[in-house]
């Protein structure tokens, strides 16, 4: 047979199995659209939000498309010294092909597939869990400084003649976002130092208590360097940048105690920056500020460095 004869009869099985490679290199990426109980969490606490659930399904089809893959590269390297090894084709030196065109178009076109769709889910979640409601329930501005938190409750108490919307210890935040603070929001605080533990776990750090089933924007700001705001059963962390504010909205839709970290390397004492979070019902949290209000903690701890011109312009054309 001659050299091109056999060049034509090595393509034909490549020309069969693209169109079966192409296949499942869109089944694999689509597989990121199942939901998060069609799959086990991966080493993921179990979401404690109604938005959680959504991180844990992109999670888990990352690494089921992510599996498909490694197995499909794994089978072909297999497939390859196999069927190709000396012993078997008895052939010193084996017929040299300068280029395979169905190849070629294979390990371009399937990557392109699974990147792209995996794009768009990671697009499409990040937008969803990224957007604010105009008039949230409740809108906590978190603190991060060195080397712990304070929370200030932008709620109205009735217990001081304070205002979250005049407040000189607020001016760092946009008026954009102090929009969703209710009126007459004369507030109540909590700040904590590593020293502290949670006084019903005994874990360390402050505590940040949150109401069951209703929605909380976070508004967040920093006094020094870069923090970041990770409460790990949310499933999602945000950075807390000095001269730029971060907001994002949770609804906690699970009662109990948990964890809260840094998760940004910000100096010497990073790693004793923990925090708590304490999810109880709505009668409990307004519980909670009243007693911080008994304690005298009313009014807010400044929230941190103001705007940059940078920033502010950022937001020209948000909403």
């Amino acid at each position: 047979m001659s050299p091109n004869g056999s060049d034509r009869s090595s393509r034909r099985p490549m020309r069969r199995i693209l169109p079966q490679a192409l296949i499942a290199g869109l089944v694999l990426a689509t597989a990121t659209g199942c939901t998060y109980e069609d799959f086990p969490r991966l080493g993921m606490p179990s979401p404690a939000t109604e938005e959680a659930p959504r991180i844990l399904s992109l999670w888990q089809g990352s690494w089921a498309a992510a599996l498909v893959t490694g197995v499909i590269v794994w089978g072909l390297i297999l497939w390859s010294v196999w069927f190709h090894r000396r012993s078997r084709t008895k052939v010193e030196v084996p017929p040299q092909t300068r280029y395979n065109l169905p190849i070629e178009a294979l390990y371009t076109l399937v990557p392109l597939i699974i990147v792209s769709v995996l794009f768009y889910f990671t697009a499409r979640d990040q937008t969803e869990l990224l957007k604010t409601s105009e008039q949230p329930d409740h809108v906590i501005n978190v603190v991060g400084f060195q080397w712990s938190w304070g929370f200030n409750y932008l709620e109205p108490i009735g217990a001081s003649d304070n205002d979250a919307r005049t407040a000189p210890e607020l001016e760092a935040i946009p008026d954009r976002m102090m929009e969703a603070v209710p009126e007459n929001a004369d507030g109540v605080y909590d700040i904590g130092t590593p020293a502290d533990v949670d006084p019903e776990t005994g874990n360390p750090g402050p505590t940040l208590v949150l109401p069951e089933g209703e929605s909380v924007q976070f508004i967040l700001t920093s006094r020094d360097v870069i923090h970041s705001f990770w409460v790990v059963p949310f499933l999602m962390k945000v950075d807390v940048i000095p001269g730029h504010t971060n907001r994002f909205e949770v609804t906690p839709n699970k009662q109990g105690t948990f964890l809260g970290k840094c998760a940004e390397l910000c100096g010497v004492d990073h790693a004793r920056m923990l925090f708590n979070v304490r999810v109880v019902s709505p009668e409990e949290y307004q519980q909670h500020l009243q007693d911080l209000a008994d304690r005298g903690q009313t009014g807010y701890i400044p929230a941190g460095i103001a705007q940059t011109d940078a920033a502010k312009n950022a937001e020209t054309n948000q909403p």
